[in-house]
């Protein structure tokens, strides 16, 4: 057997004022063919999946580029298809394959392709022909349409959000594949458009837990073998945007039709009840104060680089500074300049510093502050569940008890080193902010007695009633009353 793997992958906000273009792959994370290290990324997985099963199995296994820019705005066209034809270029120089797999995000959009995915796949398959086994695995916030379902024969969502089982969905995957190469299954997909923007939940809350092991626990039995939830990434703006339920079985398309429409219609009547609270910046601030333990952590969803936005948002650092008698900090803030008059000042300067508002409009307006530098550092890497993610050269600065992290690369805070990293003690603090939407959570539990979530207004545009959408496909919930038949 014969097995070719590769990933392209951004998570496009096609709302975002920041351009991608092919230095923002080369720039984040870009390993040409065998490079990629031993550790997987959310959307390279399978490459790391792909090769343990090749050592384990014996196979031979071709393995093509790896690359990922952080979500950001549209993917300029020549970045797209400059990337995308050096994939499928080492795939052709691979065949003949038995097996092409592909690590994706699944919300990249480019000018002129809504559906990139769609299309490496599509060509993918041309490549490779109808007998070969065509795969692939997507972040949960993707588009799931209807062309890249039809180019592959096996497709594997991520269950959990925050993202914790990135490489073992990838590795369903790879057995999924290798298992329908052998003749052993015969995978059959449906889908069901639940035709809504607002179905997403989060598996670190009660109702979206109980909910995924229920699916979890129907899986390899009675021909089922897979179920994915795409909840969409409603920050992109094409036809195929919103939730759909993707169930493939063993070669029985009306169960997998039924199951599909039964989970989908499920997902509606949950609305809105498993999304918890989002608590205002005063909110956040009360609440913390009235804690009996500390530090209480919120997510600063609405500004997290992980929906493409600039991550520079200025709104809750000037509601800390309003209440000093509350220890607090906040990060981390994407602003390369000031890093860099961090750096050149040095750890213990004092200086006054021009902080944050700069990319957008609603990311609040630039921050002035006299601020005294704690710490620098030439490359912050955190831990984010089995792989480590660089925010670029990095420092700490203080206003009296509020501590603020800087960073030069956007990046969600995925984990508390991010602040520890740079010498600020989280156990002293009553509130610790973090530009995450939900990633952060699995981590900063370890370290603090709750977990919240906050509403800043933006800059990601959290209300699809507020949004101006064009393409999307109508009707669709919320912007159309009854949307389903």
């Amino acid at each position: 057997m014969r097995m070719f793997v590769g990933s392209l992958a951004t998570e496009t906000n096609t709302f975002a004022p920041l351009p991608v273009g092919r230095a923002a792959f080369e720039g984040a994370f870009y390993f040409p063919p065998g490079q990629h290290p031993e550790t997987p990324t959310l959307c390279t997985a399978p490459v790391v999946a792909a090769r343990r099963r090749a050592r384990q199995d014996g196979f031979e296994l071709v393995e093509g580029t790896s690359t990922w820019a952080e979500p950001a705005g549209l993917v300029s066209r020549g970045g797209y298809e400059s990337l995308r034809d050096e994939i499928l270029d080492q795939l052709r120089a691979a065949m003949p394959v038995d097996i092409a797999l592909f690590g994706l995000h699944g919300a990249m959009v480019a000018e002129g392709y809504e559906d990139c995915e769609g299309d490496l796949l599509a060509r993918a398959r041309e490549i490779v022909g109808p007998k070969a086994v065509v795969g692939a695995e997507y972040d949960l916030h993707c588009h799931l349409t209807e062309k890249r379902v039809a180019a592959c024969d096996v497709v594997v969502l991520f269950k959990e959000f925050p993202h914790t089982d990135f490489l073992a969905r990838a590795e369903d995957l790879v057995d999924l594949a290798i298992r329908t190469w052998r003749g052993e299954i015969r995978p059959t997909m449906e889908m069901f458009d639940c035709r809504t923007l607002t179905g997403a939940f989060m598996t670190n809350q009660p109702i979206g837990r109980a909910f995924i092991d229920r699916i979890f626990a129907m899986e390899g039995k009675d021909g089922i073998l897979s179920i994915s939830l795409a909840h969409g990434f409603s920050a992109g703006d094409v036809p195929e945007v919103g939730f759909r339920v993707l169930v493939t079985t063993d070669n029985d398309r009306p169960k997998a039709a039924a199951l599909a429409e039964k989970l989908g219609r499920e997902v509606l009547a949950m609305g809105r009840t498993a999304t918890p609270r989002h608590y205002k910046p005063e909110e956040a601030v009360e609440l913390a104060r009235k804690a009996t333990a500390w530090p209480q952590v919120f997510g600063d969803r609405w500004d997290s680089p992980g929906g493409g936005v600039p991550g520079d948002s200025t709104i809750m650092i000037e509601t800390l500074l309003k209440h000093p008698d509350v220890p607090s900090a906040i990060g981390a803030t994407w602003d390369p300049v000031a890093v860099e008059l961090c750096h050149a000042a040095g750890p213990g300067s004092h200086l006054w510093l021009r902080i944050g508002g700069k990319a957008t409009p609603v990311s609040g307006p630039t921050l002035d502050a006299h601020v005294v530098v704690k710490a620098v550092t030439d490359d912050l890497v955190i831990p984010f569940e089995q792989s480590w993610v660089s925010l670029g050269a990095a420092a700490a600065v203080s206003v009296g008890d509020v501590d603020i992290v800087l960073c030069s690369k956007r990046s969600q805070t995925f984990s508390p080193p991010a602040f520890t990293n740079l010498g600020i003690d989280l156990s002293k603090k009553a509130i610790v902010v973090v530009k995450s939407s939900n990633h952060f959570s699995a981590a900063f539990a370890r370290i603090a007695p709750a977990i919240h979530y906050l509403d800043t207004g933006g800059p990601f545009p959290h209300d699809p009633l507020k949004v101006t959408y064009r393409r999307v496909r109508r009707p669709i919930a919320p912007l159309d009353a009854n949307p389903w038949p």
